[in-house]
């Protein structure tokens, strides 16, 4: 908050900062705050981050399974390869709430 290459919109606030989850999770919008500004020059995770590799994923995980727990979700998706899904399946990265709660935490 305050920083002069903040825009002033978020003057008070501090700068957004979009922290994706999955398609089968929630996503954050969490905000720099002074201590993260002076700890860790306003530094913060992108994102859960990857639990397992792309090619691990391909191996460990079924194109259908990974859409049947998506189904049970209410969520529904289009793609054009069977292979994506399973690279990009909620199972394949960290659980986003608990390295937000991290990053909030430090």
């Amino acid at each position: 908050p305050h920083h002069p290459l903040i825009p002033v919109d978020y003057q008070y606030t501090g700068q957004p900062v979009l922290v994706g989850g999955t398609m089968g999770t929630c996503s954050y919008v969490l905000t720099g705050t002074e201590k993260g500004m002076h700890e860790t020059f306003g530094s913060t995770c992108h994102g859960a981050g990857r639990a397992r590799s792309r090619h691990n994923s391909r191996q460990k995980l079924s194109y259908e399974q990974v859409l049947e727990n998506l189904k049970t979700k209410g969520i529904s998706i289009r793609v054009a390869s069977p292979k994506l899904v399973m690279e990009e399946a909620p199972e394949s990265y960290k659980d986003v709430t608990e390295v937000v709660d991290t990053c909030h935490d430090a």
